[in-house]
């Protein structure tokens, strides 16, 4: 593993050779726990186990995805197969002391595996020109945990984009990293700053807008047993507090409701995106196997 990285008085690496947290490297890489300075260098920082595994698998897919993996002498004792993976890929590997891994962190107990890796240029332009079948919008979210989890939800549903617009939350913040487990990595995550510009991309892609909102026009069971739910589809879900904007929902081709058959109020944002995403991706393999058939 590297560690050369010492600054004037030397003082950037261990007496055993790893860098400490006054090490140049370390310290620049810190600075990616804010959302500016992500946006201004153009990464990131990937914690953990299966997040590292996964921007190792998409470096080999995609060389210069990890720019830096950094690593206490634990973390590649617990990961001997993940570091060679690393190794194998041409990513460099440096090793860092425990004090070091938690100033890349921003939680109570690092795991002491940080991958710096670099924010991919994909735009939503480019996601829809790809001729997606279904993407999933968050529109104002500002819950990063809630933000990785619908990440996760897409990937696993088979969606084929995740679209952050308006003013939603950073996907490349540490604690929606997290929360995607990985997904991050599977498939495109695009921004569309101006919420006025979402709903003619997504029309002028050729796919169905739903909106998720209790004033709705049909329900998620009535969608479904309608065909809504075969067609190419973009579900917008809004933020935790306020929903989607009304005018927004407004100019959706349907308004949809998750239908509660219990007392509960409603549900969570992640929870309904499971919920729609499914259904569409059911429908969608329903109607693959019919045409088939």
């Amino acid at each position: 593993m590297t560690s050369q990285d010492t600054g004037a008085d030397g003082s950037g690496e261990s007496p055993l050779g790893a860098l400490t947290e006054r090490a140049g490297r370390i310290q620049s890489a810190h600075r990616l726990l804010r959302r500016s300075r992500r946006e201004q260098a153009g990464e990131f920082l990937a914690e953990g186990a299966q997040a590292v595994r996964e921007a190792v698998d998409a470096e080999r897919r995609t060389p210069g995805t990890v720019r830096e993996l950094y690593l206490t002498a634990a973390a590649a004792g617990r990961n001997v197969g993940l570091v060679r993976a690393a190794y194998a890929a041409g990513i460099e590997v440096t090793e860092v002391t425990e004090r070091a891994a938690a100033a890349l962190s921003d939680t109570v107990h690092p795991q002491g595996l940080v991958a710096r890796c670099t924010v991919p240029g994909v735009t939503a332009a480019e996601v829809l020109a790809a001729g997606p079948r279904l993407v999933a919008v968050l529109v104002d979210t500002n819950d990063p945990g809630n933000a990785g989890v619908v990440i996760r939800l897409a990937d696993a549903a088979g969606a084929d984009a995740v679209l952050f617009a308006g003013d939603a939350v950073d996907p490349y913040n540490p604690k929606a990293v997290r929360a995607s487990t990985g997904s991050l990595f599977h498939l495109p995550v695009a921004r569309v700053p101006d919420v006025v510009e979402l709903l003619p991309l997504l029309s002028g892609a050729g796919l169905s807008v739903l909106a998720t909102t209790g004033a709705a026009t049909v329900d998620l069971d009535e969608a479904q047993d309608g065909g809504v739910l075969d067609l190419p589809t973009a579900w917008l879900f809004g933020s935790e507090a306020h929903g989607l904007p009304a005018d927004l929902a407004d100019g959706a081709d349907e308004r949809v409701a998750v239908p509660i058959y219990g007392r509960a109020e409603s549900l969570n944002l992640a929870t309904a995106a499971a919920v729609c995403l499914y259904a569409s991706a059911r429908a969608h393999r329903g109607r693959r196997g019919a045409l088939s058939s």
